[in-house]
Formats: structure tokens, sequence, C-alpha cells
């Protein structure tokens, strides 16, 4: 699986809007994968990503249903809502950060280098400080709560802007991303609610989304 993020001179024209013009001069890519573990319910789930030369711009589309959010604050465990989660390797042996984001915003960020599970969660991993981690831009479309369960169709957009000198705390320099190939992972996935589901963009081999060698390619085109 390979993605080509393109670079944009009008990212102050960025928004919620997926058919904004600005977001039409980026690929989409679909997360399509889902694990065999997963409901009948099978969200349709795009992403744009766009580059400024400071930062990266994403935005996802999702086409949902039975949508379920209770987590509001920095860290909780937003992959059991409706979420959708992006992780990026930008140098091998420096480890990846994963970023996931719910629907009504709230987000968790780690930094992991050996993801072998743990009852602790990973062998090497830590958490990004909050500090750094509200460096982190996101919008969305929905509130920051949907209870009870949405069951009716519901389709949602969410917006995130990071910094690469985030991605630079934990993997040094970056350097001009023109022409560089990260690695790196979409997903959609819905734990706490009556049709779980979990959905890749680069196919994942068990139930797992930390799986780095399953991570696709990520160019910067030039």
């Amino acid at each position: 699986m390979t993605y080509t993020i393109r670079p944009t001179t009008v990212a102050n024209r960025l928004d919620l809007n997926w058919e904004n013009p600005a977001w039409r001069a980026a690929h989409v890519l679909e997360i399509k994968n889902f694990r065999a573990e997963s409901s009948d319910h099978r969200p349709q789930t795009f992403a744009r990503l766009l580059h400024d030369g400071r930062g990266l711009h994403g935005l996802f589309l999702v086409h949902d249903r039975y949508v379920r959010c209770t987590r509001t604050g920095y860290g909780s465990e937003v992959w059991k809502d409706a979420c959708v989660e992006f992780f990026a390797l930008p140098r091998p042996g420096r480890g990846y950060l994963g970023f996931e984001f719910n629907c009504g915003g709230a987000f968790l960020c780690n930094h992991i280098i050996d993801p072998t599970r743990t009852p602790d969660g990973f062998k090497r991993f830590a958490p990004v400080p909050s500090g750094l981690a509200h460096a982190i831009g996101i919008r969305t479309t929905q509130p920051p709560k949907t209870e009870p369960e949405r069951k009716k169709p519901l389709t949602w957009a969410l917006q995130f802007y990071i910094p690469f000198s985030l991605f630079e705390k934990f993997g040094g320099p970056l350097g001009d991303v023109r022409g560089q190939t990260w690695r790196g992972n979409f997903f959609k996935c819905a734990e706490d609610n009556s049709h779980p589901h979990w959905a890749a963009w680069s196919p994942v081999d068990e139930l797992n989304f930390h799986l780095p060698r399953c991570f696709g390619d990520i160019r910067f085109a030039a």
C-alpha cells in the first residue's frame, strides 16, 4: 500500500468540508480492510492528507452508524468510541507515533518503540505529554459526546494538524520532507457500541493495529 502526500500552499483554506477545492488537491485513501472479528457494520471511511512544509494536514470522512462517543479527556480510551487513527513512522528504529481521535475530538498520542503487548500496554512506549500533544489541532463535525448510541446513519468528518516538530521531539530532525518515504497506517474502529468493527488502510494480519510490519508507504511528493 502506498499513499502520496502532496504539498499545499493554501493551508489556511483547509476546513471540514470534504469538497473544499483545497482538499480536492489531495489524493484519497479508503480504510476498507475490515477484520473478520468485526460486526456486519462496515462504515465507509476515507482520508486525505496534505503538507505545508511545517506539518501534516489531514481530513477523515466517515459514513457511519451506531455512533457512540463518551470519552472527552486527553489520553482516555478513545478507541472504544467511534474512532479514526493515524500511525506514522518517519525513521526506522526510532519508533512511531500513534494518533487516535474519537468523533467528538478527544484524542490520545503515544510514542511506541516496541509494540509487543504487555499488561501495561506495550513493551517500550511513552504517552506524549499533554503539553506537547496540544500542539495538535483538531476540528470535528460532532459534539464532544454522543450518548446514547445513534443507530441511524450519520456522516461525520474530523480534521487534524500535526506539526513536524512533534515528530522531531521523538525521532530527531526531519529536514525537508519532500521526497521522503515514511511508513504508516490509518484505521477506523469502535468497540464500545452495539456493532463493533476494526478496519485498516494497509491490512493487518491479526486483530492488532500496532503492527509496523503491516504499515504501508507514505510518500511526500517532491
